[in-house]
């Protein structure tokens, strides 16, 4: 039985998902003929199909959206559980199909013990005596929003979320400490609130935002930076310094040209939350301009190709210097840029970076 407010997209997806199940080892299934006209419509789901699943007949009371994100889920839940105590919970099966599921959605739905099923062919059917369960990368939708969030002046937002995630705030408050336009705060904002990673309070100009999961947040963001490219790189020699030392060298030579920098990588790292009884070499976040040039000339740094020990990461703003903390006699970037930065390195730098977050950032 199909719903009449099914449109074409969630018709098809319904349509999609039976010829999945149909796939399976020994999968049959199909729509389920509609109801006498004497009974009334279920408005609580879209379309029920009849299945056999490893010998087992099943009913699936499927809900259908296009896309799903955590907080959605929460809406529809209470009508999926309910379907079960209208008959035989071991052959109903309450299942959410959409065009795209994020990953915090997928993960709710198993947590509850409801069915779930994407264009992308991921599904997920707690049948007792046929468990299922098939994941594959989630469609375009919730995955290329979370890609963009970390990206620019959105990931400059989301820093400072971070950062301050024991306060609640306000649009015009995130803006001004993230540097970004009340518009580009309040998208991200909004975005956030679809993966449940934030609680609201108040009403119009007044409302504000505290971030209720930094540790989904933070693990998100990290899975973005492992999944995208290792930024370029700018490698230099500098003679007769070690790491530590050199560090200092460059904060002196940066700051006399007034030259906006930040260390990170193992040297940042290091000061934060010793780790490694050796640091090898020094990488530095830097904003390039002619003054910049300047100061790596004063430093005695030459450009190679092998045995670098500084390197430098050209940031494009302000902004990828955000939070930036004064220890001792430089600046070091903020606790999670370095950790972030970290997890693109060579060698132990994974573990430094894990040593790092339990230790200082504390998410």
């Amino acid at each position: 039985m199909l719903s009449g407010r099914l449109d074409q997209t969630e018709a098809q997806l319904v349509d999609q998902l039976v010829e999945t199940l149909r796939a399976l080892p020994g999968g049959a299934a199909g729509i389920a003929p509609a109801e006498p006209a004497r009974k009334p419509r279920n408005p609580d789901y879209d379309a029920r199909i009849d299945a056999h699943l490893g010998g087992t007949p099943v009913t699936l009371l499927v809900a259908a959206k296009k896309t799903v994100y955590p907080r959605d889920v929460h809406q529809v839940l209470w009508r999926l559980k309910s379907l079960t105590s209208r008959g035989d919970s071991s052959t109903l099966v309450p299942v959410l199909a959409a065009g795209s599921l994020s990953p915090g959605a997928r993960e709710l739905l198993r947590t509850e013990g409801v069915g779930y099923f994407d264009s992308g062919g991921s599904l997920y059917l707690p049948v007792a005596g046929a468990y299922v369960y098939i994941d594959r990368p989630p469609p375009k939708g919730p995955a290329s929003t979370m890609r963009s969030l970390f990206t620019g002046r959105r990931a400059q937002a989301i820093h400072a979320l971070l950062v301050q995630r024991e306060q609640w705030i306000g649009v015009k408050d995130l803006a001004a400490v993230s540097l970004v336009s009340p518009a580009t705060a309040s998208e991200v904002l909004t975005e956030l609130e679809k993966f449940d990673w934030i609680d609201t309070r108040g009403q119009g100009p007044s409302k504000e935002r505290h971030l209720r999961d930094p540790r989904a947040l933070l693990d998100a963001w990290a899975a973005q930076v492992v999944a995208g490219r290792a930024p370029a790189l700018r490698r230099y020699f500098v003679p007769g310094a070690k790491a530590d030392a050199l560090v200092d060298r460059a904060a002196s030579a940066f700051e006399a040209r007034e030259v906006s920098y930040a260390v990170s990588h193992e040297a940042a790292a290091q000061r934060y939350a010793p780790y490694l009884s050796n640091v090898g070499h020094v990488r530095c976040r830097l904003l390039a301009t002619p003054a910049a040039d300047d100061a790596l000339a004063d430093m005695g740094a030459r450009v190679v190709n092998e045995g670098a020990n500084f390197a430098v990461i050209e940031v494009k703003s302000s902004g990828d210097l955000l939070f930036r903390e004064r220890v001792g006699n430089a600046w070091l970037a903020s606790p999670i840029h370095v950790y972030l930065d970290l997890l693109k390195g060579e060698g132990r730098a994974k573990e430094m970076a894990e040593h790092l977050r339990r230790e200082r950032i504390r998410v």
